[in-house]
Order: C-alpha cells, then sequence, then structure tokens
C-alpha cells in the first residue's frame, strides 16, 4: 500500500474570507503559527491546532482531533482521538481525555483528572477527578 505524502503547509479561506494557514508538526497534524506547541509534543495526522492554542512539553495529542482557539493542553496530558477542545478550554498536566469527546467553551479538566470516552462536557465544568457522560 502506498505511503500518503503530507503536504508541509496548507491553507484555506474561512467563511470571513480569511486565509488561514497552518503548518506541519512532525511528521502529524497541523499548528496554527500563532500557536504554541513544544517540540517534543505529539500531534496525531487530521489533527489542527488553532491560533491562541498552547500544547505543553510532553502532550500527546490523537487523530483528527480539534484544539480550538485559546485552548491549553497541559504537560505530559494525553488527549485521544476525534476530540474537540472549545475555546479556552484547558486540560491540566497529567489529564486524560478519552476518544470522541467534546469539551465546551472554558471547560476545566484539572491536573490528573479523566474524562471518559464519548463524553460531552458542558461550557464552563470544572472536572476534578473523572466525568463520564450520563446515561
Amino acid at each position: 500500500m502506498p505511503r500518503i505524502r503530507m503536504p508541509k503547509r496548507i491553507e484555506f479561506e474561512n467563511d470571513a474570507g480569511q486565509t488561514v494557514r497552518y503548518v506541519r508538526h512532525g511528521d502529524g497534524g497541523y499548528v496554527s503559527p500563532q500557536a504554541d506547541v513544544a517540540a517534543d509534543a505529539v500531534i496525531g495526522r487530521g489533527t489542527y491546532v488553532e491560533g491562541g492554542a498552547q500544547v505543553h512539553a510532553g502532550a500527546r495529542i490523537g487523530e483528527v482531533t480539534w484544539v480550538d482557539h485559546g485552548a491549553v493542553v497541559g504537560r505530559d496530558a494525553r488527549i485521544g482521538s476525534s476530540v474537540h477542545l472549545g475555546p479556552g478550554s484547558f486540560v491540566g498536566a497529567g489529564a486524560r481525555v478519552a476518544d470522541h469527546v467534546h469539551l465546551g467553551r472554558d471547560v476545566r479538566i484539572e491536573a490528573s483528572a479523566t474524562v471518559e470516552a464519548e463524553a460531552s462536557v458542558p461550557d464552563g465544568e470544572v472536572v476534578r477527578h473523572r466525568y463520564a457522560q450520563a446515561a
């Protein structure tokens, strides 16, 4: 099976008619030049890190994930695949966010806390230990 080549940079026009540019991070996803991403952070394929976002050292972000404007991923945090970190959300050091999770605007996941798979955390929520989607 042939390996698909990923471009080093991409750009597109958003709904407001602005040109948005991203640069590939290592062999993984794309990062806005206005984002702050540690050199050793792992950004999965198909993942986008928006302007104003921060991804600290040792963090690992899965595939097809969206780190929205102003979101912060702390040191050694683990973010799964198909996750949306809403604008201004914060994932503390060593925290874990499983696959298929949606974090709303200004959500705070404290250090070492866990968000279970397929959860949707509402705007402004603070998770101190564990968050699982109510059945």
